[in-house]
């Protein structure tokens, strides 16, 4: 299992993902943070990253704060 730190910034012209010189990563997405959208995207855009389905990645902890904890299952 994988513990990431990501820091999200919903409403950005294209969504990225990219490491930090801490180790966490900043999630930018396009999505607007309404109705969980912002969170269905991080999730699509960390498994699209780690190259696993989206069912191995979830929102630990921080679901409605910009900071999260998202896990990725093996």
């Amino acid at each position: 299992m994988l513990l990431l730190r990501i820091k999200v910034k919903p409403n950005a012209r294209t969504s990225a993902l990219t490491e930090q010189a801490d180790g966490s990563w900043l999630a930018q997405l396009k999505a607007p943070p309404v109705d969980g959208k912002a969170n269905e995207a991080l999730i699509e855009l960390v498994a699209k990253h780690w190259g696993v389905r989206k069912a191995q990645v979830s929102i630990k902890s921080g679901a409605s704060s910009r900071m999260k904890l998202v896990t990725i299952q093996d």
